[in-house]
């Protein structure tokens, strides 16, 4: 039997858990499936119920409950030895001006840099800091943050990329690369909902390298739906790809929208389903 909690996923079974915890009805089915197939979305609670009670479960979401936020992400990086931008991790403010007191080391002093708390997307969490005066101002800005109860960030390298960032969505066994292309030269931010648009055929040798590097890093750690963001120096001849983040959710407009995503998503469950037998 298959059980599927996923909305638009049709099977022996299907079951919706959206905006509740999973209960002893979910086990039981759980306990009865072959495999189960899980929305996007899911929680936590639910995800860990299904792999502890079923051998087949997708999407694999093992890197992203056991490593979560950018925190988790760069952890992540480190430990597979995944090329990323030099970060430093800070987990409070407190943990920052211990790091940086005056008895201790210098503030830093080599700018631009990149600020990026815990949580967060579409860059509204990412902060490009030009200064010593703006990196005070971001970090008065993360404490009120950290009041609410939003703590921790990233002190990371800023890699000048010529506007751009490659985007390398695995879809089950399935890799789609495109640029998101900032068009002002003075713009920090490749994000579409902030202005970028989409270039799929660009520098076909940097993509493939970046999938390369994508699909080493699922095969790591059994990634096999997510979108990751790549970038590129544009300061050196030849460069190697580096991840900036994984993303759990991602947008489908470099996919050629909702119902091409979809299409592919249910090709690739179909395959998976087959490969467990």
């Amino acid at each position: 039997m298959i059980v599927s909690y996923h909305p638009l996923f049709e099977a022996d079974k299907n079951i919706i858990c959206a905006g509740r915890k999973p209960n002893g009805e979910d086990l039981a089915a759980i306990q009865a499936a072959k495999a189960v197939i899980l929305g996007q979305g899911c929680y936590q609670s639910l995800y860990e119920m299904a792999r502890a009670n079923c051998s087949n479960v997708f999407p694999n979401y093992d890197a992203k409950f056991k490593y979560p936020g950018k925190i988790g992400q760069i952890k992540l990086f480190r430990e597979i030895n995944a090329k990323h931008p030099s970060t430093e991790i800070y987990y409070n403010i407190a943990s920052f001006q211990k790091r940086f007191h005056p008895k201790s080391e210098p503030f830093p002093s080599e700018y631009p840099i990149v600020i990026k708390l815990d949580w967060g997307g579409e860059g509204d969490t990412v902060y490009l800091v030009n200064s010593a005066e703006q990196l005070q101002k971001t970090l008065k800005q993360t404490a009120e943050f950290e009041k609410s109860g939003q703590a921790g960030f990233l002190l990371q390298e800023y890699i000048a990329s010529g506007n751009k960032t490659l985007r390398v969505v695995v879809i089950g066994n399935r890799f789609i690369s495109y640029w998101r292309v900032q068009q002002s030269m003075h713009a920090f931010y490749t994000n579409l909902s902030k202005g970028a648009v989409i270039e799929s055929k660009a520098e076909p040798g940097l993509q493939q390298k970046a999938v390369a590097v994508v699909k080493e890093v699922c095969q790591k750690t059994g990634i096999n739906l997510a979108g990751f963001d790549v970038i590129f120096s544009s300061e050196i001849d030849d460069p190697e790809p580096m991840l900036l983040e994984v993303n759990y959710f991602f947008g489908r407009k470099g996919l050629e929208g909702s119902e091409a995503y979809y299409k592919i998503l249910h090709e690739e469950i179909q395959a998976w389903l087959c490969g467990i037998g």
